[in-house]
């Protein structure tokens, strides 16, 4: 490409080289994600002129129908590089309801006028320079710009304004742009031999520094119309349970990255999202008997592609593909794979199709996909009775419909409580077992020392589980420990960061431990990601009720059932809210409706409990909870911290309750 053939652009600190798709600013080379820069080339092109939704979307997505969050995704990702502040509009200004307009003032230039032109900076002539000079080999630096060195240093102090100036003809352009260049490649030769003797002594170089933090993104479909989503998902769950398990690397868990399957997710937008240092992304497609992956591991900081491969065989060999995308990705990353992708969960790939079909349903947290997820468990154990990790996920099915599901723990808790321990039977080695032992035992049998020894054991087996690191740490508060448990669940945020539920439990464990205004700003944050969010209105709801902000909580519990109406839990916590707040008429309303819901389906006793209680009335509340304790009402786990039994703790009857359940 000739020097005509250049499209330059400098706005503020900034120059845009269009040809060769760099930013820089200040000499920095900034990264982008391909869509990102052809969203900044549009706006910069029509300098202050608006630049409509429609118009960015064809030119961004020429080949493809996007919805409008992508586009606006594109403007935050570059109103954070570029630096502005919310709001601001120094760079890019957002018209309402039209698109979007660049405002910063835009110069054009060509390559010459660039550099012999003066209207480039020097900042953007060196660091010109220091691209071509980092380019070139050590040998060339030491040898083919020594000569000119000095002359070059004589002239600067000679002429200060040399690289400012309009060069009168070609000749002096040239060789201008020469001594620019040579200088830079002084200034950089000095600074990468300094870097040399730094690091023959400091082997952790940047540069060296091994990979710690890692995200699978669910793989995406060759064809759009051929999606199967629960595959997509179970290529990154298989990935990242191969991936993680040892020290060496962190990889976010599927809760996390399941968020990112959206066709034309940006990559590197999500590594950023996820606070990672690189990602791995892929297809994936099933056609006739056959299975073609394609996958590529990526740099989040500079988006370097690592390494990529693409594998077209048997989809009866999809387990040799996954093993060798993980094998490669660890080799690029220079970690080793912990032992336990060594052993396969099933050989069976009808089974593992089920499996995942069971992991997909499951992780919607919704009670009728509960129940598919519960079929689909079924029956890949049916093909392979030895498959441990179908058991694990059959465990959690059943345990979720009774926690989350509002089911008679009489009914599931048993089946989970035995297929966890048949998960565990037939590989004492898998931490997914353990941990969902854990979780029924504590939930259901209140056996502390038995929950906590089957936690310990699953983390024993893998440190990094965000999921295991939140069961034992609602485990240590229910059970009084809050200090400890604090320091779980923060270790889960760090390895989880945008998990909701990590979030959510996060807040709900700061109010049993007396930090009522922590908890409030803990759930306020979660419902930043996802104002929608169950968990978080109704954890929330409990914080606002010990401030006494009783509206706030009200509206909270309102928010929370609009998208789990059957909750008797939210049901209760909204009506002790009303009672509290003075409203006797709307409680009592909502009591009936759950006493009438008792004698034809289940309702929590402990729920009902908690609505007497809010109306003071005592011996009806424990009553209830005498009921709750001898149908072993799950949420009983909560009695000895929950702040809305303060009232009771003196009561005889009460603190017999808590010996019975074996609290301290």
């Amino acid at each position: 490409m000739s020097n005509e053939d250049k499209e330059l652009y400098e706005f503020d600190k900034f120059r845009l080289d269009v040809s060769e798709r760099i930013l820089w600013r200040e000499g920095e080379r900034l990264p982008l994600s391909e869509k990102a820069f052809d969203t900044l080339c549009s706006l910069v092109r029509r300098g202050n002129h608006l630049v409509s939704k429609d118009e960015l979307l064809n030119e961004v997505w020429p080949d493809a129908i996007v919805e409008e969050n992508n586009l606006d995704k594109n403007i935050s990702l570059l109103r954070q590089v570029l630096g502005e502040r919310s709001g601001t509009g120094k760079f890019i200004e957002t018209v309402r309801g039209h698109g979007y307009r660049f405002v910063a003032e835009v110069r054009e230039l060509s390559e010459q006028s660039a550099v012999a032109g003066g209207l480039t900076s020097p900042e953007f002539q060196i660091s010109d320079a220091k691209f071509q000079i980092e380019n070139q080999s050590d040998d060339t630096l030491k040898t083919e710009n020594q000569a000119e060195i000095s002359n070059f240093k004589s002239e600067i102090t000679a002429n200060p304004k040399v690289g400012k100036q309009p060069a009168t003809d070609k000749g002096q352009r040239t060789k201008q742009l020469r001594l620019i260049m040579v200088f830079g490649a002084f200034v950089v030769g000095a600074a990468l031999l300094g870097f040399y003797v730094w690091r023959s002594g400091n082997r952790s170089a940047v540069a060296d520094a091994p990979v710690k933090t890692i995200a699978v993104l669910p793989f995406k479909p060759l064809l759009a119309e051929n999606r199967d989503e629960a595959l997509e998902m179970g290529m990154a769950d298989t990935l990242i349970s191969k991936l993680g398990g040892g020290d060496e690397i962190t990889v976010r868990p599927l809760s996390s990255v399941r968020r990112y399957s959206a066709l034309d997710q940006d990559s590197l937008i999500a590594g950023r999202e996820l606070d990672v240092e690189t990602i791995l992304d892929g297809s994936v497609q099933i056609s006739v008997e056959r299975v073609r992956v394609s996958a590529k591991l990526l740099r989040v900081s500079d988006g370097k592609q690592l390494w990529a491969g693409q594998f077209d065989e048997k989809y009866t060999d999809i387990f040799a593909v996954q093993d060798a995308i993980s094998e490669k990705v660890a080799t690029a990353l220079k970690f080793q794979l912990t032992n336990k992708v060594k052993k396969r969960p099933t050989e069976n790939v009808e089974a593992y199709q089920l499996y995942m079909k069971g992991r997909f349903h499951l992780l919607k947290a919704i009670t009728s996909e509960s129940d598919k997820s519960i079929s689909y468990f079924q029956q890949a154990i049916e093909l392979d009775p030895n498959y441990a990790l179908a058991y694990a996920g059959l465990a959690d099915a059943y345990r979720a419909r009774v926690v989350g599901g509002g089911t008679s723990p009489a009914v599931y808790m048993p089946k989970a409580k035995a297929a966890a321990e048949k998960a565990i039977e037939t590989d004492d080695t898998l931490a997914e077992g353990h941990a969902a032992l854990g979780l029924i035992i504590f939930w259901y049998d209140w056996d502390w020392n038995a929950a906590e020894k089957e936690y310990k054991r699953a983390l024993q087996l893998d440190p990094n589980s965000a999921d295991s690191l939140q069961y034992y740490a609602v485990f240590l508060s229910n059970t009084g420990r809050h200090a400890e448990a604090l320091a779980k669940i923060k270790r889960a945020r760090e390895l989880d960061p945008l998990s909701l539920r990590i979030n959510a439990v996060e807040g709900m464990l700061l109010l049993h431990a007396g930090q009522t205004d922590e908890a409030i700003a803990r759930l306020q944050k979660t419902l930043e990601l996802d104002p929608n969010y169950r968990l978080a209105n109704a954890f929330v709801a409990r914080a606002y009720i010990e401030k006494g902000m009783f509206a706030e909580a009200i509206a909270a519990t309102h928010k929370a059932k609009e998208f789990a109406p059957e909750s008797s839990e939210i049901n209760s916590f909204g009506a002790y809210a009303l009672a509290k707040a003075g409203k006797i008429t709307e409680a009592r309303s909502e009591l009936d409706e759950m006493l009438k819901l008792s004698i034809e389906h289940y309702a929590s006793p402990y729920g009902i409990a908690l609505v007497y209680n809010g109306l003071d009335e005592r011996q009806k509340a424990l009553n209830y909870l005498e009921k709750a304790f001898a149908e072993k009402d799950v949420r009983m786990i909560f009695l000895k911290v929950e702040p809305q039994w303060k009232n009771l703790r003196t009561e005889p009857r009460f603190i017999d309750l808590l010996n019975r359940m074996r609290f301290e």
